[in-house]
């Protein structure tokens, strides 16, 4: 398994296409902060969007994508100098009962009708650290830009699943969502030169290597002079470029990355401390528990129990992974 499949599956990603929006004439809505990740796809139109007190607002046209990731509020709208209205009152008091929301408003000759599909990700663990940290607060694909076919192909399919209510509506709508995570990610990549942190990291050929050793094989007891060798560098230059690019020391990153392996272990697995402990590098449940305790402040058995008892019930869906 590469590393950013690695990392979503890790963190359980759950994903829902929310919400189609076709709007007429003038209109500005404001939505207020949220949790991790907000996606959409302009079905047709055009409109603005932008974050709350930053200008100026990004213009996206039929077949663009966007990616929402800071969790700041966030305005979008026909015409920008409007005063926005409450977004989510608004959706809520017009939603039709086919689950669309359709606004009507004033100087509908002067604007393009617009039609959008947007929807959310939430992950079941804390990914701010690793994967969202260094993302810009809007990531937006236009539909020529390279690496986008696959977009422009998820969006032809997302129009049809937020056309009308289907059998198996919902499990598509999820598995189209969790697509298009991926695919944002991967055009992301492809569009931007040298990005920042763990994503651009997984883009140097050097680095990215060396990332993936880690997440397949974290029960191996890596040297800095090992994983410097796979990269094909010195140690000093290894070390040097992995913390610019990472943002950590690679034994600090590789610690994370065994702790993040064993939280999820402990939270969905009946798994063993012991077998756990031999999985991510420890040879004794005890040296695990040690490590585990000073870099969650809890034992694992503290953690599992707690984690069971937060856990939803049983008849509710779980977190699909990606």
């Amino acid at each position: 398994m590469d590393a950013l499949s690695d990392v979503l599956s890790i963190f359980r990603v759950s994903s829902t296409l929310s919400s189609r929006f076709e709007g007429r004439g003038a209109w500005a809505f404001r939505f207020p902060a949220y949790s991790h990740i907000k996606f959409g796809g302009v079905l047709a139109g055009r409109f603005h969007l932008w974050i709350e007190d930053a200008r100026p607002p990004i213009t996206l046209e039929e077949g663009d994508f966007y990616m929402l990731t800071s969790g700041q509020p966030f305005c979008s709208a026909s015409d920008p100098s409007r005063s926005p209205l409450d977004g989510p009152q608004v959706y809520r008091s017009i939603r039709s009962n086919d689950g669309v929301v359709r606004y009507q408003g004033d100087c509908a000759e002067h604007y393009p009708a617009v039609s959008l599909a947007s929807g959310r990700f939430t992950f079941e663990d804390d990914v701010n650290e690793i994967l969202l940290r260094h993302l810009p607060p809007i990531i937006h694909l236009r539909r020529n830009d390279a690496g986008t076919t696959a977009l422009s192909l998820l969006l032809d399919l997302l129009k049809d699943e937020v056309s009308e209510m289907q059998p198996g509506a919902e499990v598509a709508q999820s598995s189209l969502a969790a697509l298009v995570l991926v695919n944002v990610l991967r055009a992301y990549l492809k569009v931007t030169p040298s990005p920042p942190g763990w994503l651009g990291a997984l883009a140097d050929p050097r680095i990215g290597k060396v990332l993936s050793l880690m997440h397949g094989r974290p029960g191996e007891r890596w040297t800095v002079d090992q994983l410097a060798s796979v990269a094909n560098m010195s140690r000093t230059a290894f070390s040097t470029h992995f913390r610019r690019l990472v943002g950590n020391p690679p034994l600090d990153y590789l610690n994370q990355w065994r702790m993040t392996v064993a939280r999820t272990a402990l939270r969905h697995s009946e798994e063993s401390l012991v077998d756990i402990a031999e999985r991510i590098g420890y040879q004794s449940d005890t040296a695990f528990s040690i490590a585990f305790k000073r870099w969650s402040g809890q034992s694992p058995g503290r953690f599992r129990t707690q984690s069971r008892m937060a856990a939803p019930p049983k008849d509710e869906h779980p977190p699909r992974a990606l």
